[in-house]
């Protein structure tokens, strides 16, 4: 395997992940780093995003609308508001025999499954009485 330099871009990419406690969009973290580098490009962003998601670094959390960064590289859940936007983490355990199972039943190996739960945050909730 290719050796990965770790370059200054590189590693302000991974500084702002890890600045955030939300689950910050590429977009979000391309205007913190660019408040510390005003000549990185949207694409350094990115690719470097990338680069480190492959490597184990962060998480690349795909949800709709944008997909978003996580420093935690733990297998767990998200939850995702459908109004509002917003990701964070779940506070349900990991099932591994769901891998397992699925595993028995298809003959797939399962390296890992990643499970978005979607519905309306609380906070939005408060904004329609439906608390």
């Amino acid at each position: 395997m290719k050796k990965i330099r770790n370059t200054k871009q590189r590693r302000l990419v991974l500084e702002a992940v890890k600045s955030r406690k939300d689950h910050p969009s590429a977009d979000e973290i391309y205007l913190d780093v660019r408040e510390k580098d005003d000549k990185i490009s949207r694409g350094t962003v990115y690719r470097n995003l990338s680069i480190l998601a492959e490597n184990g670094d962060i998480s690349h959390v795909k949800v709709p609308a944008a997909d978003r960064y996580d420093l935690r590289c733990d297998r767990h859940y998200h939850l995702f508001c459908t109004e509002c936007g917003a990701v964070c983490d779940a506070p349900v355990p990991y099932k591994e025999e769901y891998d397992r199972i699925t595993e028995e039943k298809t003959g797939f190996k399962v390296q890992r499954h990643r499970m978005i739960f979607e519905g309306v945050c609380s906070e939005c909730r408060k904004g329609t009485g439906d608390v």
